[in-house]
């Protein structure tokens, strides 16, 4: 509620399902509707808040783990995935690349002068 009132929406109507009491509660509406336990409403209700509450888990799960999955090299201008691929064989790691010289980066094959100079600025 706070996020819409900052950004002043007022015509989206709102509901939220308090876990703990299963209590509804809804905009300019101080007091909590309650339905009964067996109410087919509010199993809709559950339903729709432990799928909203998987989503933003599984969405958030898959985000971490592609940042995670990121390397350093990523953000390098013009070092693909391929030229990556070959600096890492010759160099072993990351840290290995960081520690050669800027001749033996452009001795690799389909590496040039400007892109080893450019890989130990941004190392």
């Amino acid at each position: 509620m706070e996020v819409f009132l900052e950004v002043s929406i007022d015509d989206v109507p709102i509901a939220s399902l308090a876990k703990k009491n299963e209590e509804i509660f809804v905009r300019d509406t101080p007091e909590p509707i309650i339905f009964p336990r067996d109410s087919d409403t509010l199993f809709l209700m559950q339903r729709l808040r432990d799928a909203s509450h998987r989503f933003a888990v599984t969405n958030h799960q898959k985000k971490r783990n592609r940042k995670s999955l990121q390397s350093a090299m990523d953000a390098i201008p013009g070092i693909g995935p391929k030229r990556e691929n070959v600096l890492l064989r010759r160099f072993r790691s990351v840290r290995g690349i960081k520690e050669s010289s800027v001749e033996k980066l452009a001795s690799t094959p389909g590496m040039t002068l400007t892109l080893a100079k450019r890989v130990k600025d941004y190392s």
